[in-house]
């Protein structure tokens, strides 16, 4: 056993070895690429694990943003590179969590979300992995020993400028060699990050930077850390410096292509105004995905009440989410307004006071009463701004609700369902309502006594879980079509039932052995971005099941067509459901399809080299590398991924002056303001949206 001198000798041994010239330095460049190394190994990321440019990137980019420590002296040194390591170990782990949940990196639009995180509680916890104490295992000797110096006294005098005795020459001298160093190594690192990515860019990455549209695909050229370099960029330029502005070229452009879709836009058919002054009820269910709808499991049917409403209903089989990094928000907005996420955060956080042509809006000023329901906390997703720009006239938020049943994050969907239905009977007709659910929400922590499902062999798992809060969601829908029907609602009311996003569960063996079989790449992807949407019509109708490729921004477009409201007017992307014309479905990764064809771009070379499915067949790829099969429908795509942010960032369809939007109203009008009082005693809180003032 050692003794307390030994010990102590041990200690002064480091201490003088981290001291020693820039053994410090070297240490944190070791220690640094082992974690982004380690980083790498936990994303398993097909087609881009690190390759010998990718690790002299990663050095450089480590050289970047360390080279001032060798200005400092060695105490000084000491402290700056212990820093470093706690915070990019830091943001390190924050990226391979949120990737575990949401396949990409956190941007500083997600950091403005940080507020949500306390929310996330359970979700977080359970993507945590023992053996992630991998990253943190160098703090075990780095902190200790970083203290010990600290506070053990000054450094030995025969390595600091300030030793008495030393001369200004001395001084002098010392101060030019740290100095040239520094800036040696980072010119060093310059060399070594930007030319690789540079090269990369004018080659197979061309367009990268100006039309990316997934995160990964630029941590695959810049590296972690140039990656986090450029999205400092990005925000700053769009935030603080402002977005470029565009040119007229580019106006034109963009009113032209507008100017042709709404030239195509039909109004004809037989539902176009079938039902003129229908209420409208939709319901936006937490990680509600199709592949599980129709299943049975244990000889009972997860899904029993909507596959009832199956039977008179519209059922979209072939129905795509669209979201982005804002998820929930995301899968609202795109809704709501028929134009796609962000790249990169949630529209509700970056754009909140911005102007859309959207669904509350349009229908509060033809006479509708608009209202949002969810029983959660009204500034999440910073709900209360973006819901007053689109014109709702009440959010009922968790203040408005009884807490009487608690359920995973919030109120139970039962009780939601039972207390939103109760506010729903003093709206004046006709009005939509716009319901969100929650307690189908990741880490799905259902209680046993709601537990019905007999899930077999995934009792346990988190699909099993999964599976249980959704037979839980099915039971709720079926006491709200019974509460409908009880306030003569039924056949007056237009229902959309439809998922906002998959449910986080990744694993494909879960998938393989719910349904049986094998799955391909194709497979998991459907699986993952497809979810169900359900339009059941007043009075019923013969159930059908529309197998055309569909998406989250056909749905405002076809609410208004089933009202007999034209589309002429309004800058949206999607178009209404009900017309055989082809529709292009794009999705924020680049992914998009029609009724033939299913497209996968690269994870390496983008949309120009992907691979393209043949829906008609036993989905095998058509053409590996599909640019001429798809060069006219890539095109597109790749338009509308980059028209939406620009809309969205700037509110451009209101400069747009081919097309006249609708009057943009920010406030209750008298008369709503009047009809509503009538009939309902509005509680004085921040959930009147009408109070509030305009952004």
């Amino acid at each position: 056993m050692l003794s307390s001198h030994h010990r102590l000798d041990l200690r002064e041994r480091a201490a003088r070895m981290l001291h020693y010239r820039h053994t410090s330095y070297f240490l944190f460049l070791i220690f640094m690429m082992y974690k982004l190394i380690l980083l790498d190994h936990q994303l398993h990321l097909a087609n881009m694990r690190l390759n010998l440019v990718d690790y002299v990137i990663a050095v450089g980019s480590l050289l970047v943003i360390s080279c001032w420590t060798l200005w400092l002296p060695p105490r000084g040194r000491l402290i700056g590179l212990t820093l470093l390591n706690l915070l990019w170990t830091a943001i390190i782990y924050a990226d391979l969590i949120y990737y575990r949940y949401f396949e990409d990196f956190i941007t500083i639009p997600v950091l403005m979300q940080a507020g949500q995180v306390g929310s996330l509680g359970g979700s977080i916890r359970s993507l945590i992995q023992w053996g992630d104490l991998l990253f943190f295992i160098d703090w075990l000797i780095l902190i200790p020993l970083t203290v010990y110096i600290l506070f053990r006294g000054k450094a030995p005098t025969s390595i600091g400028y300030s030793m008495p005795g030393e001369t200004r020459r001395l001084r002098r001298k010392t101060l030019f060699r740290r100095f040239l160093i520094g800036g040696l190594v980072l010119l060093a690192g310059l060399a070594m990050t930007v030319l690789p990515i540079k090269k990369a860019s004018d080659t197979w990455a061309v367009g990268l930077f100006e039309g990316n549209w997934w995160n990964v695909t630029l941590y695959n050229v810049t590296g972690l850390i140039g990656f986090h370099g450029y999205d400092l960029y990005r925000y700053s330029r769009d935030h603080l410096i402002g977005p470029p502005k565009l040119a007229e070229e580019e106006l034109q452009e963009i009113e032209q292509w507008f100017s042709a879709k709404q030239r195509q836009a039909t109004d004809a058919g037989p539902l176009f105004g079938k039902y003129k002054d229908s209420n409208v009820i939709m319901i936006q269910t937490e990680a509600l995905m199709n592949f599980i709808i129709g299943r049975s499991i244990g000889g009972q049917e997860i899904t029993p009440n909507f596959n009832r409403l199956m039977d008179e209903s519209l059922y979209f089989s072939n129905f795509y989410h669209q979201t982005g990094q804002g998820r929930t928000s995301d899968a609202d907005f795109v809704t709501h307004s028929s134009l796609l996420p962000l790249p990169t955060g949630s529209v509700f956080t970056r754009y909140a006071d911005r102007q859309w042509d959207t669904l509350p809006e349009i229908l509060t000023e033809r006479g509708y009463a608009a209202n949002v329901f969810h029983a959660y906390d009204s500034s999440f997703w910073n709900r209360t701004t973006v819901y007053r720009e689109m014109n709702y006239d009440r959010f009922f938020s968790k203040n408005d609700y009884e807490l009487n049943d608690i359920l995973g994050w919030s109120l139970s969907d039962k009780a939601f369902f039972e207390q939103s239905m109760d506010y729903m009977k003093d709206i004046p007709q006709p009005f939509y309502s716009f319901l969100i659910t929650l307690t189908s929400h990741h880490p799905y922590d259902i209680p046993a006594h709601d537990r019905t499902l007999d899930t077999g062999e995934f009792e346990g798992t988190m699909f099993g879980d999964y599976l249980h809060s959704i037979h839980y969601v099915d039971e709720a829908f079926g006491e709200l079509v019974t509460s409908m029907k009880e306030q003569g609602l039924w056949d007056h009311t237009i229902l959309l039932i439809y998922g906002d996003h998959d449910n986080s569960i990744k694993e494909q063996a879960f998938y393989e052995r719910f349904l049986g079989r094998e799955l391909n790449a194709l497979d998991m992807e459907q699986i993952m971005n497809q979810v169900p949407l359900l339009i059941r019509l007043p009075g019923g109708t013969e159930g059908q099941e529309f197998a055309e490729a569909s998406g989250m921004m056909n749905i405002t477009p076809s609410i208004l067509h089933l009202l007999g409201i034209p589309e002429e007017p309004y800058y949206w992307i999607g178009g209404h459901l009900f017309d055989d014309r082809e529709r292009l479905i794009p999705l924020r990764s680049g992914v998009f399809s029609n009724a033939e064809v299913f497209y996968l771009p690269s994870e390496t070379a983008g949309l120009e080299g992907g691979t393209c499915y043949d829906l008609g067949t036993v989905s095998q790829p058509i053409l590996k590398h599909a640019a001429q099969v798809t060069r006219r429908r890539r095109s597109s795509c790749e338009y509308q991924i980059r028209l939406s942010p620009m809309i969205c960032s700037s509110s451009l369809n209101r400069s747009l002056v081919s097309i006249k939007p609708i009057s943009s109203t920010r406030n209750i009008t008298a008369t709503s303001t009047k009809k509503l009082s009538h009939h309902i005693t509005w509680r004085d809180s921040l959930h009147r949206i009408n109070t509030l003032p305009a952004g």
